[in-house]
């Protein structure tokens, strides 16, 4: 698909350009055929050309980071820290047209959504295309919901789940800590807020909206990686039905999802790396099923899942700007 003129295009603001997701962001829009970037907002990088931060766009783009901002835009992208966009929202109030996409935790939840609505499309798809304000997942909840949804949806959830997940290193944000620096991620694996991680809340709310039943337990174990993006997540349960079951099950809900697909053969992550797919493969163990779900964390987990909303936000194609090649090698 060709690209409009840019007098054609919605305008785009990012703001938090300068960490991953805004850098991943940012990297998509350049090539969507129907978005232009007005202005990518960074505080702590103002002044310093994009692709000098984001060195992978050097020839891409001439933009410029900036601390201002402005609302001639169509949608707004808020790639802050969690925590930072809702203070950000409040001291920066923009006029009710302009959509905003928040990729932070700062909405997800029921209790804080406002007018903000759950942007998984594989569940809210007709919500999200009428709606003005969109709470991206979270990337964990993303691979791990896709994986849920339509056991959820006939009422087949039993009252356990147990699941553990590895993610990379990219879905511990660009600030440096100890367990996010190369010299302690190289070579070396943890778990990390075992049966406490934040986005248990928001797969939670989804499962139980689907299977108002379920009141069971989720135990989830996270993992951090020693690879830089992608995530695997592996989950068992008890399922009556056989594998052909679970598989027409699946198939059935997904039909009109063109970012989820089921495999017939074991699948590795960097089938998904730099896509926006999500892949689910599945096992019978006696009474056992298992699924596992991949995705990459900073696109079907963020930023790609953020362009599938605007997408459907302004009546384009699911897939529109997110024709991309995995790195399978």
């Amino acid at each position: 698909m060709q690209r409009q003129s840019i007098t054609d295009m919605k305008k785009a603001g990012i703001i938090g350009a300068a960490g991953y997701t805004g850098g991943e962001l940012i990297r998509l829009l350049l090539h969507h055929p129907e978005v232009n970037i007005q202005y990518c907002f960074s505080r702590s990088q103002t002044g310093k050309k994009v692709s000098d931060v984001h060195t992978d766009l050097l020839g891409d783009t001439e933009l410029i980071f900036t601390d201002q901002i402005h609302t001639d835009i169509d949608v707004l992208f808020l790639c802050l820290p969690h925590g930072q966009a809702a203070p950000f929202l409040a001291e920066h109030p923009f006029p009710e047209h302009i959509k905003v996409i928040d990729l932070s935790n700062d909405f997800r939840l029921q209790k804080n959504a406002g007018d903000f609505v759950y942007g998984l499309p594989e569940r809210n798809k007709t919500r999200i295309q009428t709606a003005q304000r969109i709470a991206n997942p979270g990337c964990f909840a993303t691979a791990i919901q896709l994986a849920l949804l339509p056991l959820a949806q006939q009422q087949l959830l039993p009252q356990e789940v147990h699941i553990s997940a590895i993610t990379g290193s990219t879905g511990a944000g660009v600030a440096l800590s100890e367990t996010g620096h190369f010299t302690w991620r190289n070579n070396n694996m943890s778990v990390y807020k075992a049966f406490t991680h934040q986005h248990l809340g928001e797969i939670g709310e989804t499962l139980t909206a689907l299977q108002p039943t379920f009141d069971g337990s989720i135990h989830f174990i996270p993992y951090r990686g020693n690879f830089s993006r992608g995530i695997i997540a592996t989950l068992y349960l008890a399922y009556d039905g056989t594998l052909q079951d679970a598989k027409k099950l699946f198939s059935d809900y997904y039909q009109d999802a063109p970012f989820v697909h089921l495999s017939d053969k074991n699948i590795d992550v960097k089938q998904v790396v730099n896509t926006n797919k999500c892949l689910l493969y599945m096992e019978k163990h006696g009474t056992q099923l298992m699924i596992i779900s991949i995705i990459d964390n900073l696109v079907k987990g963020a930023s790609g899942q953020a362009v599938q909303n605007m997408n459907l936000l302004f009546g384009w194609p699911e897939k529109t700007g997110l024709h991309l090649k995995p790195t399978a090698y």
